[in-house]
């Protein structure tokens, strides 16, 4: 007997198909990264899944608003870390923590020299390797004629490269032995629906300001506000933030496709090297400020790489490192180059316009 099923509606399939296998390659891929036992599974397998699936040719796209509410949820928890303890820390190292990230920020010129003796423009080599996001370098270069798919790109690669292998090393470096003695508070129902509400909220602000990941500044505000205000003791109930990684690395994944990879092959070569040479300078500059300080040498790393508020954090919670530390230096440094990148190109640019006039 032959089991016939009704027809899909075409308009569901129509609707459906642009973004629908994006969370399912994420899943699958990170369901298969845990049971490897991969650091960070959920949001490294799920963004690798994605990716390999746009690579074999399915053009998925993000899930609607899958990168927010990953953003909401995984901020959420990071804000949960602070404590008044752990923020008179912070703010007694305040100046050495500040110079200490002006220093990894200025290990873009790296990339920008390497750029320009390979004969791209001042304006693409520079918003390239700027360690800021790639939608927010993209729209900073737009009007100055940088080339907007090689800042992209660039980007995309450095921030695949930092998640993908920071949190690989560190655990392999690391991880013995410590992550059974890290313990996670219980989640309260009541302070979570307050904390989320109102992390939203705020968020909304934020992006109606127009501010950069809106929704992981928001939630990460009020999260760590209140966190420090109250002295909650509180997390995430368990598999949330598993969930949050997995929105935000099937929507990361999303960045890459065959084309990525085929494209300007030397200009993505001197990227990766000048990601791989900041990530050494870092390791320097962290063993002096600990020597300075008395911090901890491995979460100072972890705060100056040039990777994202989320990765970073997330990998300094696993293996038990000073959360609220790296999350204070990667909101330092996003902002010193959101709020410096414009002035300082124009500086730059200007003084060498005006050096080649004299010539």
């Amino acid at each position: 007997m032959t089991i016939k099923f009704p027809p899909v509606p075409a308009g569901l399939l129509a609707r459906c198909k642009p973004w629908i296998l994006s969370p399912l390659a994420g899943a699958l891929g990170g369901g298969l990264a845990q049971l490897l036992g991969w650091p960070l599974p959920w949001m490294i397998g799920a963004l690798l899944g994605v990716a390999a699936l746009r690579c074999l040719g399915c053009l998925t796209l993000p899930m609607p608003h899958g990168i927010k509410v990953g953003q909401w949820i995984i901020a959420t928890g990071i804000g949960l870390h602070f404590n008044p303890a752990v923020l008179e820390q912070i703010l007694a190292h305040l100046g050495l923590v500040l110079v200490g990230t002006l220093l990894t920020v200025l290990t873009c010129v790296i990339g920008i020299v390497l750029h320009r003796r390979h004969g791209e423009s001042f304006a693409t080599a520079y918003f390239a390797s700027m360690p800021g996001g790639a939608s927010e370098m993209v729209n900073l270069g737009r009007p100055h004629g940088a080339e907007l798919q090689h800042v992209a790109a660039s980007h995309s690669l450095r921030m695949m490269l930092v998640l993908v292998g920071i949190p690989a090393i560190y655990t392999w470096l690391f991880a013995s032995g410590q992550a059974a003695t890290v313990t996670h508070p219980g989640p309260d129902a009541g302070w979570l629906a307050l904390l989320f509400v109102l992390g939203g909220l705020v968020a909304l602000v934020f992006q109606r300001w127009r501010f950069p990941n809106a929704w992981q500044l928001g939630a990460l505000l009020v999260s760590g506000l209140f966190s420090v205000a109250f002295d909650l003791h509180i997390g995430l109930p368990n598999g949330a933030g598993e969930v949050g990684q997995w929105l935000l690395g099937s929507s990361l994944g999303c960045h890459f496709e065959r084309s990525f990879f085929r494209r300007a092959p030397a200009f993505m070569l001197r990227t990766l090297l000048a990601t791989v040479a900041a990530v050494l300078l870092a390791v320097p500059i962290a063993l002096l400020m600990s020597w300075v300080s008395g911090l901890d040498a491995r979460t100072l790393v972890l705060g100056m790489v040039p990777g994202g508020i989320a990765e970073m954090s997330l990998t300094a919670e696993a293996l038990g490192l000073v959360v609220p530390l790296v999350t204070a230096m990667q909101v330092l440094r996003l902002l010193l180059v959101l709020f410096l990148a414009r002035p300082v190109f124009r500086f730059w640019s200007g003084r060498a316009m005006q050096e080649g006039g004299a010539g």
